[in-house]
């Protein structure tokens, strides 16, 4: 589906189908330098059962056009945009890494819009190397090798996905490479510099839940326990085995822990 918000053309996978008011919304958000397609699965299985489901291009990824969003807080009142466009009164949010950014300060920032959140490879604050930021400044292929390699469990590093033919690491690095010239710079830099996480987190009064990798590198589960102090009783799921791309190392499990709260 494309649709227009604040003047700028967007694209939401919708599984086909039109927006259902009578119907739940779920919104999913991507993470930094990726598109709507890490959603598939998920956005497709809870299509199936009867949501609306919207899974986002943020500015300047994939399909959607204009440039890329500054920060967490411009990002969480697009994500509002989009909402008002559909005329949508009320979503739940799914989103992984800053795309979980995006949904905790969304549903701090504008409660009454958000029915529930669930956050994948998150933490709060989220910082991010300088060796990433200025790979990735300098448009360096050297930040999605990064991000490639620290993104996946050390187990999966070697491949093993149930799905027949489809190569874990190599999809992953092509969908970074796919991204426009400094898109994962403005992504990287949001993460970085978004620090009123933690305090966002206290305000939230919706039923929250956080899916966590194992073996996450880049967000790991200790990294959490400030934001899981902060929020009001967060349910709370480790999967085994898993890195900071759950969609791909544990899709799955991350779908049957999405159920407790979608």
């Amino acid at each position: 589906m494309r649709i227009e918000v604040h003047g700028q053309p967007v694209y939401c996978y919708t599984n086909s189908r039109d927006i259902d008011a009578s119907k739940p919304s779920i919104v999913f958000i991507h993470g930094s330098g990726m598109d709507h397609i890490v959603w598939t699965l998920a956005a497709r299985h809870f299509a199936r059962h009867g949501n609306n489901v919207i899974s986002v291009d943020l500015p300047g990824h994939g399909r959607s056009e204009g440039m890329p969003l500054s920060t967490v807080e411009e990002m969480a009142n697009w994500i509002v945009g989009v909402l008002d466009t559909l005329k949508i009164d009320q979503a739940a949010l799914v989103g992984h890494s800053l795309g979980s950014l995006i949904s905790l300060e969304c549903a701090a920032s504008h409660s009454p819009r958000v029915r529930a959140i669930a956050l994948v490879g998150t933490t709060t604050p989220m910082p991010v190397s300088d060796a990433i930021l200025n790979a990735a400044e300098s448009n360096d292929h050297a930040a999605f090798d990064m991000l490639t390699q620290w993104g996946f469990s050390k187990r999966h590093q070697f491949g093993g996905n149930r799905n027949s033919g489809i190569w874990m690491i190599g999809n992953t690095l092509r969908l970074y490479e796919q991204s426009g010239p400094g898109v994962l710079f403005h992504d990287m830099r949001a993460c970085n510099e978004y620090i009123a996480g933690t305090e966002q987190a206290a305000k939230i009064s919706c039923p929250t839940l956080l899916i966590l990798g194992a073996e996450d590198r880049l967000t790991p589960v200790r990294s959490t326990r400030a934001l899981q102090e902060a929020i009001s009783s967060p349910i709370v799921e480790v999967l085994p085995e898993a890195g900071h791309t759950i969609m791909v190392e544990a899709p799955n499990a991350m779908l049957d822990a999405l159920h407790r709260v979608l």
